[in-house]
């Protein structure tokens, strides 16, 4: 039991900082989205669940009698820089940054559901509580995208058909 709260500490510092990553890349990606309100409006939404997200993680290291990682969070801020920047580089930057926001938040996922298990395993029961509403917040993100993904692209493809500005 020890070692799976060992471990949960770990893992509670690393959503942490993929919560510092998410909510970077998903701001930049959010500021250039000129011509795809709903996608934005949702990006917008996720930004600040994403911020409740690392607060109640927060707490949850404060149970744990722990802190945030000062490297981790930087390192994920950076990363999350790094991909929300890459977009500038591609002519098809929405359907890319689209792509790469389903890819993330199933890595979310996983790591929750990781973390979910864990905190069972160490006795965390109120701490596995937390990390399943935020499971619930990552799905619904992942399902919107899933469902909206032919609609960002056909809009995306529509605009560059008639040579208006498709790429954001």
């Amino acid at each position: 039991m020890e070692r799976a709260k060992e471990r949960l500490v770990q893992w509670l510092k690393d959503a942490h900082a993929m919560e510092a990553q998410a909510e970077t890349m998903l701001k930049g990606m959010a500021s250039r989205l000129e011509h795809y309100d709903e996608l934005r409006h949702r990006v917008e939404q996720h930004v600040q669940e994403t911020q409740a997200q690392a607060k109640k993680i927060e707490q949850c290291l404060d149970r744990c009698g722990a802190g945030t990682s000062a490297l981790k969070d930087m390192a994920g801020k950076t990363t999350g820089m790094g991909q929300a920047l890459s977009g500038l580089f591609v002519g098809d930057e929405v359907v890319k940054g689209a792509l790469a926001g389903y890819t993330f938040e199933h890595f979310e996922i996983a790591s929750y559901q990781a973390l979910i298990t864990t905190a069972e395993a160490a006795g965390e029961t109120e701490i596995a509580e937390v990390c399943r509403g935020i499971l619930k917040e990552e799905e619904a993100m992942a399902n919107w995208l899933r469902e909206h993904l032919p609609v960002v692209t056909r809009a995306f493809l529509a605009r560059e058909g008639m040579d208006q500005p498709a790429k954001r």
